[in-house]
């Protein structure tokens, strides 16, 4: 048979349908967009988790990993909390090996990789003064990429854009100039809005998660107003990774009627101790 252009034109999209899934369940918040995963979850995980190690292993070496005992205590118990609950999104995701660590560092940041892996550092905690809720809304939403596994869909996204540049240069009859703007066009009207399309995810997602822990939903309003005070102003929403604060925390308003009544019945069941989930070290 003999492949033509347009065959070759249409292999990726063919191979990109059929690739076409959603990681979680829809929840209260009703997140059920599918994604383009067309790499292996495992592969995937593998790299995060060596990746992960290797930025423990240097935290370690350089004496800041867990030395701050109260704040790790904090962000542990808080987890306990939590990740009972990733089973309304996905049940497998019960069945990770969860740990929290904390780094003394001043970055105002915080994260979950591939398999339950979270890592807070003490900037975000210290400068933003953060309260227990505002805490359980980062790490909710961090959970939530990790849930989603935008990660392993970011990395197939890059690799299906990639394909397809190389499939139209082999095919001739695109100059070096408009292959440039080819890649400037994916980047601006794909990865961007897609990338904040994800930040929207773990908002809705992390926001269910941390109401069904009975962590008052509405502390995500107070974090990003926190976040967007420290960060500045920064540059237009259009071109960004993240929706802009204001977007942002009209996007959590508009969810808190529905994430309400899920953390008022958590608040009047909390009566005791959850199971310890993370380990202690």
């Amino acid at each position: 048979m003999t492949v033509t252009r347009r065959h070759l034109l249409v292999l990726p999209l063919v191979l990109a349908m059929a690739a076409c899934s959603s990681t979680t369940q829809e929840g209260a918040t009703g997140v059920k967009r599918k994604q383009l995963l067309l790499l292996p979850s495992a592969q995937v995980d593998a790299m995060s988790l060596e990746s992960y190690k290797g930025e423990l292993g240097k935290a370690q070496q350089a004496g800041k990993l867990n030395t701050d005992k109260a704040n790790l205590e904090r962000i542990r118990v808080i987890a306990d909390r939590l990740v009972p609950h990733v089973a309304t999104f996905r049940q497998d995701a019960l069945q990770w090996q969860w740990e929290v660590n904390l780094e003394t560092r001043d970055e105002l940041n915080a994260y979950c990789a591939p398999g339950g892996k979270i890592m807070f550092f003490t900037g975000i905690i210290t400068k933003l003064r953060l309260t227990d809720d505002e805490i359980a809304a980062i790490m909710g939403h961090e959970i939530a990429h990790a849930l989603r596994e935008h990660g392993r869909e970011r990395m197939s996204t890059a690799y299906a854009q990639q394909t397809g540049m190389s499939l139209l240069a082999v095919l001739g009859n695109v100059t070096a100039e408009n292959m440039a703007l080819l890649e400037t066009a994916a980047q601006v009207g794909l990865t961007l809005p897609h990338s904040r399309g994800q930040e929207a995810e773990a908002d809705i997602v992390g926001l269910e998660l941390m109401a069904r822990a009975g962590y008052n939903p509405a502390a995500a309003i107070s974090l990003w107003e926190k976040m967007g005070q420290a960060n500045g102003a920064g540059g237009p929403a259009f071109m960004s990774t993240h929706p802009s604060g204001t977007q942002r925390i009209d996007g959590i308003n508009s969810l808190l009627p529905r994430v309400n009544p899920l953390y008022q019945a958590a608040r009047s069941s909390l009566g005791k101790l959850p199971p310890r989930i993370i380990p202690r070290t």
